[in-house]
């Protein structure tokens, strides 16, 4: 499972996307297609394709600058990327993954993988790609310097393990056989070893004498960053806006548009910056959905968002030195107070009110999409039940024992919780007083978390550092194709932020990625009753399956969208005004 931080006020947004191409495509097609002229090109645009003009990309938070896939955090870098480069492998449109730029043969055992890139393809400095540049990145990786949080990816190979532990100076599983030939062998036979295989590549020659602790903060990532996608980045201005410009030996063909203009926006302001041509396309804010239906000049693709919403509970930290979670905060050790939140939260008001009806309601992390996702009526739907959340306070001992109104813990002492938010929609401040005002409608006092919601980074920095402040968390995961939950839910995963596992939680992740789930059927098994457990436990409170805005303009023509992303393919975007 691929994830990426998301953000949220038009709610959240996450993590990365891997491997993007061509996963459930969405054209403009009139079906689902709303505003404007229902997506209909003008008939200049008929005559097709033609080379030349630029467009920009709005995007509305200040972004980090991480330009290399093995460092790249959030969205914010990630649609840069999508750009400049690009996976080996790529994702079919029944979100399987198959052969890209490489291709493989696998051994009789599912153990040993024999890749195979296309040769010729050029990184943007002129060098050619091989298959050394695969090997760097895996070595980056599972370096004992890394410090980000993709080692999920390349764990699974034979010595990965004893290199990352600084007990090994090369990782025994891979070897090169030839320029465009990569051996690759696992510790054991996973059913999902391709889909979670780290496929970006890193120029090895690029980073040379740069060490692996160094190279999140070097020119390499932060100010020269290349790839071998259909643009290159020519102008960076830090957290404001990037220029790219088209790389005419791209090994699609050469890319239609001249450069790619990625702009930092005011997303409060996005109707009025389409209206006025300052921006061609973005994934927008579910509250300017209204303004931007009413214009002429935009069409609106809509599409599923392979990711969730959710609230999630702080159990404890990460132990950076021995690599795992540490659940040593008792505060929501007992399950019904996390049972009563969750029945206590309008869901279906929050989704209709602040988010314009573009999402469902979902109970697990699994997406409604996904063959993976177990049935609502094999688990509980925690619908808005106020009397049972009173009930289950009860049952666990916080009452209110003073008549203010608000309950006490068990012991009798004043009980406060602090949610943490992140600002971004015009309506994030409603919606965030709305859910603090559904829990004190059943006696919990839930607070701000300093008075005021976060900017995106401000956000994530504070729950990926477990700042002690941070109790009870909103957020978003944008997921992979794959179900498996490895990389946010299990005990060594840093991207797990509640900080919660469990003997059986582990023991149902593993079991679904072994042998024996080469049978679907098995596999599909060992996810519902995962999806029982977390449903039971609820260690988060899951808000919405989430449905994506993505307004383009009408002289911008070859846009495709799906569940990960609305940069696909886009060497082949042209616009009709040569501009």
């Amino acid at each position: 499972m691929i994830h990426k931080k998301t953000r949220c006020g038009t709610l959240l947004f996450l993590l990365l996307i891997m491997m993007i191409s061509g996963c459930s495509l969405t054209e403009s097609s009139d079906s689902n297609i709303a505003g404007g002229n229902g997506g209909a090109p003008d008939a200049e645009a008929i005559e097709g394709p033609r080379y030349g003009g630029s467009v920009t990309y709005g995007y509305p938070s200040p972004f980090l600058g991480l330009f290399e896939p093995a460092f790249s955090e959030g969205e914010d870098d990630q649609y840069v990327l999508e750009f400049m480069t690009e996976p080996l492998l790529k994702i079919s449109d029944d979100l399987t993954t198959a052969p890209g730029i490489a291709n493989w043969q696998e051994s009789a055992d599912h153990k040993t993988f024999t890749f195979t890139i296309k040769q010729g393809i050029r990184w943007h400095n002129g060098d050619e790609l091989t298959v050394e540049d695969w090997k760097f990145a895996i070595e980056v990786i599972a370096s004992p310097e890394y410090t980000g949080s993709r080692y999920y990816s390349v764990e699974m190979i034979q010595g990965a393990d004893a290199y990352h532990k600084g007990q090994a100076k090369e990782i025994s599983g891979i070897k090169v056989l030839d320029p465009y030939t990569l051996r690759i062998t696992m510790t054991s036979a996973r059913v999902n070893t391709i889909d979670n295989l780290w496929a970006y590549p890193m120029n090895k020659n690029y980073y040379a004498g740069v060490s692996v602790k160094d190279m999140p903060d070097s020119d390499q990532v932060r100010k020269r960053p290349i790839g071998i996608g259909p643009f290159q980045i020519s102008r960076i201005q830090p957290g404001e806006s990037v220029e790219l410009s088209r790389f005419d030996n791209y090994y699609q063909g050469k890319p239609y548009l001249d450069s790619v203009f990625y702009k930092v926006i005011d997303d409060k302001k996005a109707a009025s910056l389409f209206a006025s041509g300052d921006i061609d396309i973005e994934q927008a804010p579910r509250d300017a959905y209204e303004e931007l239906k009413k214009l002429d000049n935009i069409r609106i693709i809509k599409s599923p968002e392979l990711s969730y919403e959710y609230i999630g509970f702080k159990f404890g930290h990460w132990d950076d030195q021995a690599q795992t979670i540490v659940m040593d905060n008792p505060k929501f050790k007992d399950k019904r107070l996390r049972q009563a939140m969750y029945y206590a939260l309008d869901r279906k008001t929050l989704i209709e009110t602040f988010s314009y009806g573009l999402g469902r309601l979902m109970e697990t992390p699994i997406p409604e999409s996904s063959w993976a996702r177990i049935p609502d009526d094999q688990i509980n739907t925690y619908p808005y039940d106020p009397g049972m959340a009173r009930r289950l306070l009860e049952e666990a001992g916080y009452t209110d024992k003073d008549g203010d109104g608000l309950r006490e813990d068990p012991k009798g002492q004043k009980f406060t919780i602090r949610f943490d938010g992140m600002t971004g929609s015009t309506t994030a401040d409603a919606r965030a007083k709305a859910m603090l005002q559904n829990w004190r409608d059943v006696g919990l006092d839930v607070q701000l978390n300093g008075g005021a919601l976060k900017d995106m980074n401000e956000f994530y920095e504070a729950v990926e550092k477990d700042d002690p402040s941070v109790e009870i968390f909103n957020g978003v995961w944008g997921l992979g194709s794959d179900p498996d939950p490895s990389g946010l839910w299990r005990e060594n995963d840093p991207w797990n932020y509640p900080r919660w596992s469990s003997e059986e939680n582990e023991k149902l992740i593993r079991e679904a990625v072994e042998l024996k789930a080469y049978d679907r059927d098995y596999r599909r098994q060992m996810y519902y009753e995962w999806q029982q457990l977390i449903n039971e436990e609820v260690p988060m409170i899951f808000i919405s399956d989430r449905e994506t805005i993505n307004p383009v303009s009408q002289r911008l023509q070859g846009v495709k969208v799906n569940a990960l992303s609305n940069i696909i393919d886009p060497h082949t975007w042209w616009v009709t005004d040569g501009r």
